[in-house]
C-alpha cells in the first residue's frame, strides 16, 4: 500500500520546499485539491522539483472546465514531470457546479463518461500530430484541431485518468473506464466492501478489465500521535470534520449502509441553520471509530494494513498539515513495515 500526501497551502511559495521534504520523507504521491485555490499550479512547482514522487489532482472539478482546457494542461503536466501526472476528476456536487461555478448540471454519470472519452480522443489526436480529432456526443462535441494549436508530441501521453466519486453510476464508470478511483475520505470499510466495491467490480466487467487494472486511492481520517493527548485533540477534529461530510445529501448513503441516516438529516437542519459549531455534538464515538482509524503514530502502519489491506492500494491521512514534521517520517516508516 502507498501512503501519499495531499498538498493544500494556499500559498504557491512554499509548495516547491513542501513537495521536495515529501519525497525525501519517502511518500509515494502528492495530491492537491480544489477547493481555496487552483489544483494544477501547485503542480508545476512540485513537478520542478521532485523527480520520482507521483503527482495528482484529487480532484479537479471537470465540470467547471472544458475537456480541451483540462487537456492543454494535463498535456503540459505530463511532460513536465516526465510521466509522473495523474489526472483525477469529481464531478463536485449541484448547487456549487450551478450557483458556484455558473455551470450547467446535467446527467452527470453520462456527462462523466463523454468527458473522459473526450479528453482521450483529443490526446490520441495530439499523439497523431493533431490530425482527425473528432468526437461527437450529447454533450461534448469537437471537430477541429489545426497544426498550430497542436501541442508538441511527447512519450508520456497516455495520461491517467482517475475517477472520483460515491454513487453506484459514477464507481462503475471509474471501473469501466479509468485508471484509478479515488475514494472519498467519508467512508467505512464496510461500505467500501458492501457497496463500492460490487458497483465497481460490474464496472471493470463491463469494460473487460481486472481488479489489478484500476487502482484504489482514498484519504483517511488518522487518528494518530505519540500520546492520548495528542490523540484526543485529533479525535474532535476529526468528529468535526465527519459532522461536516455526513450533513451533505450526497453522503448520506454512508451513514444509512450503518442506520445512522437520521443523523444525516439532523445535521442537514443545522447546517441549514448555520449551526455548524453545534454539529459535531452529533457524531458520537461509535461513528469516529466507524469513519477513522486511531492507533499511536508507530502503530498507524500495522492499523491500516489490517483495516485496508486487500482494499486500498494508496492512501494519505487527510488533514496533516503540508509542512514538513518528523511524523511524515515516521508514518511512512510506519507504513512501510506493516
Amino acid at each position: 500500500m502507498k501512503l501519499d500526501l495531499h498538498l493544500m497551502s494556499s500559498d504557491l511559495g512554499r509548495i516547491a520546499a513542501q513537495a521536495s521534504a515529501a519525497e525525501a520523507a519517502g511518500f509515494d504521491g502528492l495530491w492537491t485539491a480544489e477547493t481555496g485555490n487552483d489544483p494544477f499550479l501547485p503542480l508545476v512547482l512540485a513537478a520542478e522539483h521532485t523527480q520520482r514522487i507521483t503527482l495528482g489532482t484529487a480532484i479537479a472539478v471537470a465540470f467547471a472546465r472544458s475537456p480541451m482546457t483540462v487537456a492543454y494542461t494535463a498535456w503540459d503536466l505530463a511532460r513536465l514531470s516526465q510521466g509522473r501526472f495523474v489526472l483525477g476528476l469529481g464531478s463536485q456536487v449541484k448547487g456549487h457546479i450551478e450557483r458556484r461555478y455558473n455551470m450547467p448540471w446535467q446527467a452527470p454519470a453520462a456527462r462523466m463518461r463523454e468527458y473522459i472519452e473526450a479528453l482521450r480522443a483529443i490526446f490520441k489526436s495530439w499523439r497523431e500530430g493533431g490530425s482527425g480529432l473528432s468526437y461527437q456526443g450529447r454533450f461534448y462535441r469537437f471537430s477541429l484541431m489545426t497544426p498550430f494549436f497542436t501541442p508538441p508530441t511527447h512519450q508520456w501521453s497516455d495520461i491517467p485518468i482517475y475517477l472520483a466519486g460515491l454513487n453506484p453510476r459514477i464507481t462503475a464508470l471509474a471501473g469501466e473506464l479509468c485508471q484509478g478511483f479515488i475514494l472519498h475520505t467519508f467512508h467505512s470499510p464496510r461500505y467500501l466492501r458492501e457497496v463500492v466495491m460490487p458497483n465497481l467490480e460490474a464496472g471493470l466487467a463491463r469494460g473487460g478489465r481486472r481488479r489489478g487494472d484500476i487502482e484504489l486511492v482514498s484519504g483517511l481520517f488518522a487518528i494518530t500521535g505519540d500520546n492520548e493527548q495528542e490523540r484526543a485533540a485529533e479525535r474532535e477534529a476529526v468528529r468535526r470534520q465527519i459532522a461536516f461530510y455526513a450533513s451533505t445529501r450526497a453522503y448520506k448513503p454512508v451513514l444509512d449502509l450503518h442506520g445512522w441516516g437520521e443523523v444525516a438529516i439532523r445535521l442537514n437542519q443545522r447546517a441549514a441553520r448555520g449551526d455548524w459549531a453545534g454539529m459535531a455534538s452529533e457524531i458520537s464515538d461509535e461513528m469516529v471509530e466507524t469513519f477513522a482509524i486511531s492507533a499511536p503514530l508507530d502503530q498507524i502502519g500495522q492499523a491500516i494494513a489490517l483495516r485496508y489491506g486487500g482494499l486500498l492500494d494508496r492512501i494519505s491521512f487527510y488533514h496533516w498539515a503540508p509542512d514538513p514534521t518528523p511524523r511524515w517520517t515516521r508514518a511512512v516508516a510506519a507504513l512501510k513495515s506493516a
